[in-house]
């Protein structure tokens, strides 16, 4: 699948020509820019970055597990002998991807939305057909003989840039302790369609259906469609966010390509394992964890930093990796709140110094929530030496550590439009009460018995916005189906 350290993998090849080697899956001869030392070696190289960017899981029993299912599926592979590696990563995204030399990543989101050993065994199937298969030595070959570089990109910058809001890039950049290399192609359709072949071979082998590569698109869908119905409800545009779908194309030609490959196999099955699969996800955080801090409603807590915010009404709390952004409804401006590393500074002056290199601009002290601030607005050189705008504010909080709060719009005018709504987000900051510490508690997926009253019962007990419609979705009947009362279903607590 697309994902952005793709590239870091790519990035250290600096080969003079192509060598010819013979495909594992093909059998065929290709030219190369990249042998298999060279794969291993970028993969092992990329893992490192993977894990500076995110971290695993802190399950060691799930980390097992997920790892015992990814090895059987990579001894029956084209490639049983590379040195296979499978991580749980801790993020609620919902996402999987393949790195060359067979390094394989899963993310505790998607586990939530899956509902079998199975299921799980299709995703990694189809991410260990991409390195069986040599999918990015392939694309390293074609982007060298196109001359084709990679871009590079903060993820958070993409987050308001792809809504128009200019600037938000080089505010997050600057004072990013790293940043993460993005992709310009996506796999080709191809690709993908070896990938779905090979997932299904080797679910065969491993007698598990094939037919589950279709649940698993179905379940996605789902997630996706629920995301859109929120939108729609709330009157903004569906969210864009990276999961697998958006980097696997889910076009119907695709699912129907799925749909053929899973009926070519009409072997005799065993247990997709099910009960299995849900021993092993009990417990699981749910969405945002306590280290990434949490969302509830339209306030956001961050128990580890003792911090505490809140979205004006009509706006939006959107929590990423690199940085919390409180996000207007028109979805042109936002404020951009992002943990300081302490090479930016010391003192607040300092700060702006070293994070915005200023040409002019003026400063006004505050205080937000009783720490004490340090607003800026000016001009000042972003990393190509051009002059451009920054209106940000510099804060130290509890533990002396230091924030950076920074405007962001699309254009002068949505700026003054926002403007208001920057203030008010801004001086919600505050440090934690033991109100929020409660109200800060992360979520966690357990089975459960479906009561008779089916999900519209359960919902009651459950802590989830729009609970019965989240209930239905992690449980695969969203959109259709049904699970009957007594019937073993994942609940949310």
């Amino acid at each position: 699948m697309k994902h952005p350290l793709h590239a870091l993998a790519l990035g250290i090849l600096l080969l003079a020509g192509c060598a010819t080697v013979t495909n594992p899956v093909t059998g065929q001869r290709e030219l190369t820019v990249m042998s298999e030392k060279d794969e291993i070696a970028a993969g092992r190289e990329a893992h490192q970055e993977v894990m500076k960017e995110y971290q695993a899981y802190d399950n060691p029993a799930l980390q097992a597990y997920v790892n015992e299912l990814g090895q059987r599926l990579a001894r029956q592979s084209h490639r049983k002998e590379l040195e296979w590696r499978f991580t749980v990563l801790d993020t609620h995204e919902i996402n999987a991807f393949a790195l060359p030399g067979g390094y394989i990543y899963v993310t505790r989101g998607i586990l939530a939305y899956l509902d079998s050993e199975a299921d799980l065994a299709g995703v990694i199937g189809h991410e260990i057909g991409h390195v069986t298969a040599r999918h990015s030595a392939q694309r390293a070959t074609r982007q060298q003989a196109a001359g084709i570089g990679v871009l590079a990109a903060t993820i958070l910058g993409a987050v308001l840039e792809s809504r128009g809001a200019r600037g938000a890039t080089d505010l997050a950049s600057s004072a990013s302790q790293g940043v993460a290399a993005g992709y310009i192609a996506s796999y080709s359709r191809d690709q993908e369609l070896q990938a779905d072949s090979l997932g299904a071979e080797y679910l065969a082998r491993n007698q598990y259906d094939p037919q589950n590569m279709v649940d698993v698109i179905r379940a996605l869908q789902d997630q996706e469609r629920y995301a859109a119905d929120r939108a729609g409800a709330e009157g903004r545009k569906p969210p864009s966010g990276a999961n697998w779908l958006s980097s696997h194309p889910n076009n119907e030609q695709r699912l129907q390509d799925i749909r053929r490959i899973a009926g070519q196999y009409k072997g005799r099955y065993g247990d997709e394992g099910r009960a299995r699969y849900l021993k092993a996800i009990e417990g699981l955080a749910f969405g945002e964890s306590r280290e990434q801090g949490v969302t509830r409603g339209r306030n956001f807590y961050h128990e580890p930093l003792g911090i505490a915010l809140a979205a004006p009404e009509g706006w939006r709390i959107q929590n990423t990796r690199g940085a919390l952004i409180i996000v207007n409804a028109a979805e042109d401006a936002g404020l951009v709140v992002k943990l300081l590393p302490p090479k930016a500074g010391g003192t607040h002056e300092e700060i702006i110094r070293n994070v915005f290199n200023p040409v002019q601009g003026r400063t006004e002290r505050l205080t937000l929530g009783g720490f004490l601030a340090t607003h800026f607005a000016g001009t000042a050189r972003n990393r190509q030496g051009q002059a451009q705008a920054v209106e940000a504010t510099v804060l130290t909080g509890p533990g002396n550590r230091h924030y950076l709060l920074g405007y962001a719009a699309g254009d002068a005018q949505a700026l003054a439009r926002a403007r208001g709504g920057l203030r008010a987000a801004e001086s919600s900051f505050r440090a934690l009460t033991e109100a929020d510490r409660a109200a800060a508690r992360p979520w966690s997926l357990h089975a459960t018995t479906l009561p008779a009253g089916g999900f519209a019962e359960l919902a009651k007990q459950s802590p989830l916005p729009n609970a019965e419609a989240q209930l239905r979705l992690i449980n695969g009947v969203y959109a259709g189906g049904a699970a009957k009362p007594g019937q073993p279903v994942k609940s949310v607590r």
